[in-house]
């Protein structure tokens, strides 16, 4: 196949790399490794903190970097997937990297993949691409969000400083495996020898990961622990570690995944003062995670939340708003999911919640096929629709005062919905 220009545009490069190699999804780093070593990238100047788990990892890294841009940092934050705009994946210091500067660093990875003789698959390609920019841009820290699992992920190339593993849950058990061990032991791939480890999960901490952080003598850090928090009230939460003790506000993402953060800023030995704490909790948003708009008057929340940890996040935060805003008394579904997750638990942690439900396949490769949806709602007020901008803009209509819109089940069932607002 032909490589595109320069000259060309951001989707056609896009497209490129969807068809260079035979599979989306080729875990392992035999491939990847050679060709960023050809690009010069795997051993950059720069602080490194690599941040893998189930769930959480987006507003980790979101506020990790918020708060490092408050306190002067050029930061480096590489994300996945995006929800939009693919640039949201590649952000310098809070600002998407622009279609020209990805082109640029694609033209580089080809021509490396190239010269090495391999294939590389999307993911490969793009995240070596913004690893060339962040060195480009000569970021002092790079933020970096696992894809998948964290041993054989190509984000696992460069060497941390840092290692934060948010929690385990059951995801991906194609790839990863089918017991909570046996994700962890992927999830502490990411960990090296003798530098600072921070597992943030609620549950105990998996043997995997101990066993790991002891063959590495590196230092452990565990949530509930090491590190404690809690809600004060609707406005402030309190975080303590060791001498440190903080009174911080809400902010806009989950006090479990702030904490997270704060943690890792603590243990980074970067210099960052409360005030840039504060800010930078402040002004950390992440599109997707319990996100809350209003669309023609009516109340909605977006949530990407696809798994059991996502959805009791979401059952917790709407619990948080409900008691908030005592006007509204029912909430109305859009929802969808992809076939490779667990429909069957989603749906059940979410039945008591939901007043009705609009439902519709999804356009993506993985789409769970409308029946297994339909089964999985057994007895519940259920809409079809064709495509879910139809369910979306159906929910609109018919949604009153006392209703509450939620979009959920899929980062692409609120693609679909920001395409049709769009």
């Amino acid at each position: 196949m032909n490589a595109p220009l320069s000259t060309d545009s951001l989707m056609t490069w896009l497209n490129y790399w969807g068809h260079v190699h035979v599979t989306g999804i080729d875990l392992g780093l035999e491939r990847v490794l050679p060709v960023a070593q050809k690009l010069n990238i795997t051993q950059p100047k720069a602080k490194v903190i690599t941040v893998a788990g189930t769930n959480g990892k987006g507003s980790t890294t979101t506020t990790i970097a918020s708060i490092l841009k408050q306190a002067g940092y050029q930061v480096g934050l590489y994300q996945s997937p995006h929800i939009y705009r693919f640039n949201e994946r590649v952000k310098i210091s809070g600002i998407e990297a622009t279609d020209q500067k990805l082109i640029d660093a694609f033209v580089q990875v080809d021509q490396a993949r190239r010269d090495c003789g391999l294939t590389l698959s999307f993911f490969e390609a793009t995240t070596l691409a913004a690893f060339v920019i962040f060195q480009q841009q000569q970021c002092d820290v790079w933020v970096l969000e696992v894809g998948l699992g964290g041993r054989l992920d190509v984000v696992n190339i460069i060497d941390p400083d840092l290692a934060v593993i948010t929690n385990i849950g059951l995801d991906h058990i194609d790839w990863l495996g089918d017991t909570i061990e046996k994700i962890a032991f992927e999830k502490a791939g990411i960990i090296r020898p003798h530098i600072p480890v921070i597992f943030a999960g609620q549950q105990a901490l998996p043997q995997a990961i101990e066993k790991k952080a002891q063959q590495c003598q590196a230092p452990l850090t565990v949530a509930g622990h090491d590190y404690v928090y809690e809600n004060l009230d609707t406005e402030y939460w309190a975080f303590a570690s060791g001498g440190t003790t903080l009174r911080l506000p809400r902010g806009h993402l989950a006090i479990e995944n702030l904490s997270t953060a704060l943690a890792s800023i603590l243990k980074s030995g970067l210099n960052v003062s409360n005030d840039a704490i504060i800010q930078g909790i402040q002004n950390a948003k992440i599109a997707g995670r319990f996100e809350i708009r209003t669309i023609k008057n009516k109340t909605v929340i977006f949530d990407a939340g696809h798994n059991a940890h996502g959805v009791e996040f979401l059952l917790r935060e709407l619990k948080n708003f409900l008691q908030c805003n005592t006007q509204y008394t029912q909430i109305k579904a859009v929802f969808s999911m992809l076939v490779d997750k667990d429909i069957q638990s989603v749906v059940q942690q979410l039945k008591p919640a939901i007043a009705s439900w609009n439902i519709a396949a999804l356009s993506a490769p993985r789409a769970a096929p409308l029946n297994a949806i339909v089964n999985a709602l057994d007895n519940e007020p259920v809409e079809v629709f064709e495509t879910i901008s139809q369910a979306f803009e159906n929910a609109l209509q018919q949604a009153n005062e006392e209703q509450i819109i939620l979009v959920c089940g899929s980062f692409h069932t609120l693609e679909a919905v920001w395409e049709y607002i769009e």
